[in-house]
């Protein structure tokens, strides 16, 4: 008697119980994914957009005030401001370049040509001081003369970078950091956080690139979430097909192997 071979997966797969079961799994999965788009659709919808007008020149005390930390509204606007330099206390900053990144501070410098930036200290006419990034230069190229006295402004606000990590005392500054000019200008009342970077530099200077900040956009990251928690439903309702199917196929291999009939026993031989 020949014993009953345990049938393959895919033909207890294509018994139409199994073929219900799997029409029933693809139409769960595809609830779970109609879901999980609709979930995305939301965050999509629900994004916040950063579409502010840093463009249109404003004054600089509109949106901006001595002595306090720099808010979203002012970072990257372009502004106008009056005031009068202080001659003597412009300071080199080394190892940058003409372009200004995005505008943002911790990027300034991220492109162009190799150059040193002049700052130069300006006091408003509300008696606060203004660091002001005025043009570049070719490395190591002295300052050229510059203009004097009362001055109306153009530029773009930007805030303030990290203290350098260079040598300060031997006079190397690669960043632009307030927390650290204050210290080298000769007389300081209230400070603004920012710098400003000066649209039309004096002449002798080149212009250092100051392009607007990208705009940012904040995902509902909730809704992201249930997106793909439903998609990961979905596969699971297919998965759970498959593994009864292959839980059945398990338990039918167990009954054949139990129903093969015990081998004769066969005569000893004789001496």
């Amino acid at each position: 008697m020949t014993s009953t071979a345990a049938p393959g997966f895919w033909q207890i797969a294509r018994r139409p119980r199994w073929i219900a079961a799997l029409a029933l799994a693809f139409g769960v999965a595809a609830a779970f994914a109609a879901l999980g788009q609709w979930q995305l659709e939301r965050s999509l919808e629900t994004a916040i957009v950063d579409e502010r007008d840093t463009e249109t020149p404003v004054p600089l005390n509109s949106i901006a005030e001595p002595q306090t930390v720099m808010t979203t509204e002012a970072s990257g606007r372009v502004v106008t401001v009056s005031g009068t330099w202080v001659d003597g206390d412009e300071v080199v900053v080394t190892g940058r370049l003409s372009g200004a990144g995005d505008a943002g501070g911790a990027d300034s410098g991220a492109e162009g040509e190799p150059g040193d930036w002049v700052l130069r200290h300006l006091v408003t006419e509300n008696g606060a001081s203004l660091a002001v990034a005025a043009g570049f230069v070719e490395p190591g190229a002295s300052i050229p003369n510059l203009p004097s006295g009362a001055q109306d402004l153009t530029g773009r606000y930007v805030p303030s970078e990290s203290p350098q990590v260079s040598d300060f005392e031997a006079g190397e500054r690669s960043t632009i950091a307030v927390a650290e000019l204050i210290n080298l200008w000769s007389d300081v009342d209230t400070v603004y956080s920012g710098y400003l970077v000066l649209e039309t530099p004096p002449p002798g200077l080149e212009a250092i690139a100051a392009p607007p900040p990208t705009a940012d956009v904040s995902l509902n990251l909730l809704n992201l979430f249930y997106a793909i928690e439903w998609v990961i439903f979905g596969g699971f309702a297919v998965y759970l097909w498959w593994r009864l199917v292959k839980d059945e196929q398990e338990k039918l291999g167990l009954a054949a192997a139990g129903s093969s009939p015990e081998p004769s026993p066969q005569p000893a031989p004789i001496d």
